[in-house]
């Protein structure tokens, strides 16, 4: 009888785990009937993930209620694979009931809510799968959606949100103070005596006098100085009558006009001659008293700011007697003058002798100069112009940061941030603060990017278009697009695609005057995405043309994944 029994329960315990594994091998067949539906039907990265979400449909009676089921969805490129977090689903009769329930009745649906995983560039080109662990007591199988040869329930990435323009970043230019014309100009000053308008011979004999006389003869003979104006200003100081000091000013104008005439006469030399004259000169009177350590100076100086009438100043400074000689020895002489100013007007290279300099002769040139002429050249003569600049004057942050900005277009971040530091160091800009901002946006350092744009206040429209860069690659295209407002660069554009205004984004690209691959790329997008086959086929002709890159990229790319099968769209490709 005991053996009987014991045979009995092995018989019994041996049935269980044929049952237990039959039910697990009809999950398997159940597995195959589930419907996926995921949310982005194409996945796409956004700030560097994938998000995606699905709901999955049970059919009835098909759901072993002792059974538990552990999803993962899989994303599976070339060489490996991204897994996204697993969702439990139980049947009915399982315990716990912390997981979604599937009856076996009914049927049901399984709820994944949004996750995300890190975004790399072979996702592109991808499947999304599912593995499926199913258990049953203390049995348990895993098994693919891919062994079950189902398809995929989503397949590859469209990553549109990564096409940024202008090296994902916009340096700022330190811009030159190069003028063409420079005014020159020369002063001298005759000085008078007391009630005299005439010109003494020592006065003439002062180096001040010599040197305007001198500068007649250099701006008559050198070819690029030319004569603005010739301007005498004639004075009587604030002592005596009105009537004696009008007289008095007039006198002085003449007589140094006529000095003045004589001289550009005696140098061949023409020049309008403009000619004025102060009566009393109570602003020079003002600015000397200022200077002066005169007793009852601050006194003195109240006097002229109660009183406008120069009778009444006069007298009551007249009646501070212990200061008034003083007033009169040392202040009011200086006062009896006439100033002459040459004024000339200095004619700077031009162009094309800039832009031969530049290249041949760089020390020869000045740094405005020098700054001036790299905005002339193309992009590699340009490129030698501010290394030179660098090296020359390597104690002027604008050299040494454009030269930083070469680096970083040719590739060299490393480079440019090294040359943007020691700019900082020289004078910390907004335009050097902005250009620290760009290096840290292409080291992925996002954070220090947004601090250093926050001290780049004032730089321009370069700020703009990185703080609208910083909010793409953060994913809030609602924000990137109000900074970069009126912007018709690429980033704007691309902006506009995400925000699914395609019509903005093709008028922000056919007013960019850039001949670039992307620009044209970026509209047979727009194209894709309005359902317009010639739009696509148009501008993807011109990109693949400017930029061969563009053809492979096209042929993978999910934006257009109705159109792989389009013989226009192969024959554009191939």
């Amino acid at each position: 009888m005991k053996q009987t029994r014991f045979h009995l329960i092995g018989s019994l315990a041996l049935a269980a785990v044929v049952a237990s594994c039959g039910s697990l091998d009809k999950m398997k067949e159940a597995a195959k009937q589930i419907n996926y539906k995921v949310t982005p039907e194409v996945l796409e990265t956004h700030a560097g993930k994938v998000p995606m979400s699905f709901k999955a449909t049970v059919p009835a009676k098909l759901w072993d209620k002792k059974v538990t089921a552990e999803i993962t969805p899989v994303l599976t490129y070339e060489g490996g694979e991204t897994v996204y977090p697993s969702i439990t689903v139980n049947g009915e009769s399982v315990a716990d009931n912390s997981n979604q329930t599937i009856s076996y009745t009914n049927g049901g649906q399984i709820d994944y809510k949004q996750q995300s995983i890190d975004f790399n560039e072979k996702m592109r080109v991808s499947d999304l799968i599912v593995r499926i662990k199913f258990t049953r007591g203390d049995e348990s199988f895993e098994i693919t959606s891919k062994e079950l040869e189902m398809p995929a329930i989503a397949k590859g990435v469209i990553a549109t949100s990564t096409l940024l323009g202008d090296e994902a970043g916009v340096p700022a230019l330190g811009k030159d103070a190069f003028q063409r014309v420079v005014t020159d100009s020369k002063v001298a000053e005759l000085i008078y005596l007391i009630n005299k308008a005439d010109i003494r011979s020592g006065e003439l004999k002062k180096d001040d006098v010599k040197a305007i006389n001198d500068y007649i003869k250099t701006v008559k003979e050198t070819e690029n100085i030319n004569f603005k104006d010739v301007v005498v200003a004639a004075y009587a100081s604030p002592d005596g009558s009105t009537d004696l000091n009008s007289n008095l000013a007039s006198k002085r104008e003449s007589s140094a006009k006529d000095y003045i005439t004589k001289q550009l006469n005696k140098a061949k030399a023409e020049a309008n001659v403009v000619t004025k004259n102060t009566p009393e000169d109570w602003d020079g009177f003002k600015a000397a008293m200022e200077k002066s350590d005169i007793q009852d100076k601050e006194l003195i100086l109240r006097v002229l700011s109660m009183y406008t009438d120069p009778d009444v100043r006069e007298k009551e400074i007249k009646n501070l007697s212990a200061a008034y000689k003083v007033i009169a020895e040392e202040i009011l002489p200086p006062l009896r003058r006439s100033s002459i100013s040459i004024n000339a007007e200095v004619v700077g290279k031009s162009d094309d002798e800039l832009k031969a300099l530049a290249i041949s002769n760089p020390d020869s040139l000045n740094v405005e100069e020098l700054l001036y002429a790299a905005t002339l050249l193309d992009a590699e003569n340009s490129a030698k112009a501010y290394e030179s600049a660098a090296k020359i004057y390597s104690n002027d942050w604008r050299a040494v940061n454009n030269y930083g900005i070469v680096l970083y277009k040719n590739g060299d971040v490393a480079g440019a941030k090294a040359q943007f530091k020691a700019a900082e160091n020289l004078k910390a800009t907004s335009e050097v603060e902005n250009n620290l901002g760009v290096v840290a946006i292409a080291e992925k350092d996002y954070a220090a990017a947004k601090e250093y744009f926050g001290k780049a206040a004032g730089v321009g429209p370069e700020l703009d278009d990185n703080l609208g860069i910083i909010a793409l690659l953060e994913g809030d295209y609602a924000k990137a697009e109000e900074y970069f407002g009126a912007s018709t660069s690429l980033n704007a554009a691309l902006c506009k695609i995400l925000v699914e205004k395609y019509d903005a984004a093709l008028g922000l690209l056919n007013a960019n005057n850039q001949e670039v691959g992307l620009k044209y790329y970026l509209k047979a997008i727009s194209g894709a995405r309005k359902g317009e086959g010639d739009l696509v086929f148009e501008n993807l002709r011109k990109a693949v043309n400017l930029d061969s890159k563009w053809k492979e990229y096209a042929k993978t790319d999910m934006e257009f994944y109705k159109y792989f099968s389009n013989a226009t769209f192969t024959a554009i490709l191939d």
